[in-house]
């Protein structure tokens, strides 16, 4: 059962030392620009600093769930290789905003896409499971069968 989650696993335990990560930028940026707690408010380079931080815990939640769903019903190995590519977007979306406000857009863009490709993956693991399950149905066998009649009839590939 391990090996079955060991790679999804190691993503998310990246993901929590990331998130520690940027937690610590906001103390170090708190310290360097003079603001107290609870205060959220002050320079620039601070409150890019702290929204970065916000932002990336926002949606963190939402990444971990879809990152299990995804890696425990359609593949685990694709839905790590997903995850990293997410946390390196995040990093850079962090790294851009702390630097403008600007910055943070294509990172933003490029963890969006990655996020939306392992929602897909999960809700086709979750259809092919249900369909398994329920209508004794393999989509992956029918997928598999349906291309390996169409290389036959195109010749091959």
């Amino acid at each position: 059962m391990l090996d079955q989650v060991v790679l999804i696993a190691g993503v998310t335990v990246l993901g929590v030392l990331e998130q520690a990560y940027f937690s610590l930028q906001v103390i170090y940026a708190r310290r360097k620009y003079s603001v107290s707690p609870p205060s959220t408010s002050g320079p620039p380079e601070f409150e890019r600093v702290f929204r970065a931080q916000a932002n990336c815990s926002e949606y963190f939640p939402i990444f971990i769930i879809i990152l299990w769903v995804s890696g425990l019903f359609f593949s685990q190995g694709l839905s790590a290789l997903c995850g990293l590519l997410y946390l390196y977007g995040r990093y850079q979306y962090f790294r851009g905003y702390a630097k403008s406000a600007h910055g943070r857009l294509a990172p933003l863009y490029f963890s969006a896409k990655v996020l939306w490709v392992l929602i897909g993956l999960s809700a086709l693991g979750i259809l092919g499971s249900m369909c398994r399950f329920y209508l004794d149905l393999d989509l992956k066998q029918l997928a598999s069968s349906v291309l390996d009649l169409t290389e036959e009839e195109g010749g091959g590939l």
